[in-house]
């Protein structure tokens, strides 16, 4: 019986799966290709070697943004006018091709099985992944904005209907803000905000409604991988902060509307002398406690990479009850931060689905299928 098992009740079968990457004047890599096998998979090396860009490439493969960059034209190889990565994806049902290409301008395009996709959002559930870094501990003590795009990237690759809501949602914000800039000598203005304002609501209250769900389902799955790495030391407790006193997902969509709708106007002369928006979902955030203390301001840094760590497995069981078989799980780093106990529970909790995961050495048992990469070059050695 895994530790997996133990925690979530259920059994894991490997359903998605990565079967072969290839790139090309991606990062520093001109040409490589490498397969990945069932289970645990392990690209070790010297730092700066290049296997982070090798997760940052199936990244992209899933989310269509690099989880390191703004700017795509980055990941291009210096002095190439193109990158491309190439990877084939087994699901439960069938085989799929994912062709990416990256101009020198950053300009991203994007096949699956071959046919052109028109926009981003499109990605969205054909290949599901959770991604894992030290970096990630800004999930618990920085700003809000990390832990709602944390929840939005979690939401967005299980419920297109969310992805679809925030993108109208971020549009019509956007749109608000530019006329709180300019609103005086317009006599028209609040007429203009109270069709601005009836759209947040709308909007807004499905964001809010569907991130409740998320962060009830999320504590209860995040809390059990929490308590299990700290050793039953510690107790995580998640809730969702929100600018509407709503606090329960069971709560009726139209009354999220309407309390959001009724904050929304209320902050209107606050809006305007501020010059944008203060109420709504793009304000709000999550609570992290440990035993009964707010993690993002007393955690040591040892309780923030744990927080992390738990938020991301609970994220891996959230996606696999909602699609019905679990993402990649992608683990940059994670072991050097970690005693030799707590990797091999880490290591115990990832059996039964597809983990890459990326060291500088490997030492703990000949499990796992491994890619040795030298800057630039990445072999299969088993």
């Amino acid at each position: 019986m895994y530790v997996v098992e133990k925690i979530c009740g259920v059994g894991y079968t490997v359903d998605m799966k990565i079967l072969s990457l290839e790139l090309n004047n991606f990062r520093n890599y001109k040409h490589v290709a490498v397969d990945f096998k069932d289970g645990l998979n392990i690209l070790y090396g010297k730092n700066a070697s290049g296997k982070t860009n090798m997760l940052e490439s199936v990244y992209l493969c899933s989310i269509f943004h690099s989880p390191r960059t703004t700017k795509d034209k980055e990941m291009v190889l210096i002095g190439e006018d193109k990158a491309t990565v190439s990877l084939v994806l087994q699901t439960k049902y069938k085989k799929q091709t994912i062709n990416l290409q990256i101009d020198e301008k950053g300009k991203k395009r994007v096949l699956v099985n071959n046919i052109p996709l028109n926009r981003a959002g499109e990605l969205f559930g054909v290949l599901g992944v959770v991604f894992f870094s030290p970096d990630e501990m800004k999930l618990v003590k920085e700003s809000p904005q990390e832990r709602r795009r944390f929840m939005d990237v979690g939401l967005s690759q299980q419920q297109r209907s969310y992805f679809s809501a925030l993108q109208r949602y971020n549009k019509t914000v956007k749109q608000k803000n530019n006329l709180l800039k300019e609103w005086r000598g317009n006599r028209n203005i609040d007429d203009m905000l109270d069709v601005w304002d009836t759209c947040l609501a709308k909007e807004g209250a499905v964001i809010i409604s569907k991130r409740l769900a998320y962060i009830e389902t999320l504590n209860d799955a995040a809390s059990k991988f929490h308590t299990a790495i700290s050793s039953e030391k510690e107790k995580l407790v998640l809730s969702y902060e929100s600018t509407i006193k709503t606090e329960s997902s069971k709560a009726d969509i139209s009354d999220i509307e309407k309390q959001l709708y009724e904050s929304i106007v209320s902050s209107r002369s606050k809006d305007k002398e501020l010059g944008y928006c203060t109420v709504g979902p793009h304000r709000d955030d999550i609570k992290i406690e440990i035993n009964g203390k707010d993690s993002r301001k007393f955690a040591s840094q040892g309780q923030q990479r744990t927080v992390a760590l738990a938020l991301k497995l609970g994220e891996v069981i959230i996606y696999k009850n909602e699609i019905g078989e679990p993402p990649i799980l992608l683990l940059d780093d994670v072991l050097s931060e970690l005693d030799i106990g707590r990797q091999k529970l880490l290591l115990e909790m990832t059996e039964g689905f597809q983990t890459i995961l990326t060291c500088t050495e490997y030492t703990l048992d000949d499990k796992g299928n491994r890619i040795h990469v030298s800057y630039g070059v990445a072999r299969n050695i088993n």
